[in-house]
């Protein structure tokens, strides 16, 4: 994929590219034409943005791992908001992660956000320590010194320069000292509900415990943090286990359809239609205590009626860690298309559905090997796709439809 043309214009830097055709699945009929992107850059000098979400009055807000909230307005420079992350904590895969903007924001400027933190005032690692060489893989739910991911609320001062925390929403998803496989995708619905994706922490009975929030999509209430209407236990957040590390979660626009997107081992990272009550069917116990990585993603032998994926993409995995839906009008073939970020083979995926929205018509690949890793996306309010970079020395991409 060539670039067609670059222009410079308003300091920033704009080009044309081509996007190329990554393949189909279960013999689809290829697309007939991608649209050509535009590609600028709205934001530089960031490190490891881990979500983005636009609100209505054009501000993108973005989260970097290491703790971080950043507004960039329209026609401004990226700006650290003043915020109080004292109880956070970060290692590895665990930090500053999802983000989700209320549906009533206009009204409340309420922001929801996932993040590990510091547990009670008992022992905890302070960010930044050292954490013993080989821990991370560590297949127990230990050794916890102290931390735990929680969802929590926020409200946004009108000029964004703070925000202050209202709540905690939910607290209890485990994590242990390792930080691996930490989660955690977020999406509010118009229910008031908010969707919460979690990862299995590395532990291997996490994914199948209904005591555990690991592992998991959870769904529960915005303003109580209770469990959502139509869980398969009304007194449990779970609404569907058998999952791996789900890090991103998206409603598809008209549909109220929710969607998942999970990293697989070394094959099959899975885009998934969530069903409340079903089981994915990752069960990596295979061996007394080991966390066995060798099993399939799904596993209907070990896990009967595990659900399928509806996407997967074989081996070896691309690491998935984002995923959203594109505007139904102005992409042409990809209108209402998901578009799923990789990180290990630096691109973004392109999945067209069928009307059921549980079938792939195609699949292509857009700006591959061009920015490095790719993580975050975002839909602004024009129907451009936002998309940051994951190398270290990051940015926040803008993505149109080009001439």
């Amino acid at each position: 994929m060539s670039p067609q043309r670059s222009v410079l214009k308003t300091g920033v830097i704009s080009c044309v590219v081509a996007a190329g055709v990554a393949g189909t699945v279960a013999g689809a009929p290829s697309a007939e034409a991608a649209p050509r992107l535009a590609v600028s850059s709205i934001a530089t000098g960031l490190s490891h943005p881990w979500d983005i979400v636009t609100a209505p009055d054009g501000t993108a807000l973005v989260t970097e791992r290491a703790g971080r909230f950043v507004a960039i307005r329209p026609g401004q420079a990226p700006k650290t908001i003043r915020v109080d992350l004292s109880a956070l904590w970060v290692h590895r895969e665990a930090g500053l992660m999802g983000l989700a903007v209320d549906p009533g924001f206009a009204q409340n400027r309420r922001i929801y956000s996932c993040q590990a933190e510091k547990a009670g005032t008992g022992s905890s690692v302070a960010q930044g320590a050292k954490i013993p060489q080989g821990v991370g893989s560590v297949p127990l739910p230990w050794p916890n010194t102290g931390q735990q991911v929680t969802v929590a609320s926020w409200r946004v001062s009108q000029d964004w320069s703070s925000m202050q925390r209202e709540r905690t929403v939910l607290a209890g998803i485990p994590l242990n000292a390792g930080g691996r496989h930490a989660g955690c995708g977020l999406a509010a619905a118009s229910d008031g509900t908010l969707w919460i994706g979690t990862g299995d922490n590395a532990t291997a009975e996490y994914s199948q415990s209904r005591k555990s929030l690991g592992g998991k999509v959870l769904h529960v209430n915005a303003a109580t943090g209770r469990p959502a209407a139509g869980n398969p236990d009304p007194a449990s957040p779970i609404a569907t286990l058998g999952h791996r590390n789900v890090q991103g979660i998206a409603l598809q626009p008209g549909s109220g359809r929710v969607y998942s997107i999970e990293q697989g081992t070394s094959a099959d990272d899975e885009l998934n239609l969530i069903r409340p009550g079903a089981n994915y069917g990752y069960r990596p116990d295979r061996a007394p205590v080991i966390y066995d990585e060798s099993v399939p993603m799904t596993d209907p032998t070990r896990v009967p009626g595990a659900v399928g994926p509806i996407w997967k993409s074989g081996a070896p995995t691309i690491a998935t860690p984002a995923l959203q839906f594109l505007p139904t009008t102005g992409w042409g073939e990809w209108n209402g298309a998901v578009v799923i970020a990789a990180q290990k083979a630096k691109k973004l995926v392109v999945v067209k559905l069928d009307d059921s929205g549980t079938r792939v018509v195609d699949v292509e690949e857009a700006l591959s090997d061009r920015y490095g890793r790719l993580r975050a996306l975002a839909v602004d309010r024009d129907g451009s796709l936002l998309v940051g970079t994951d190398t270290g020395k990051d940015q926040i991409l803008r993505i149109r439809p080009g001439a």
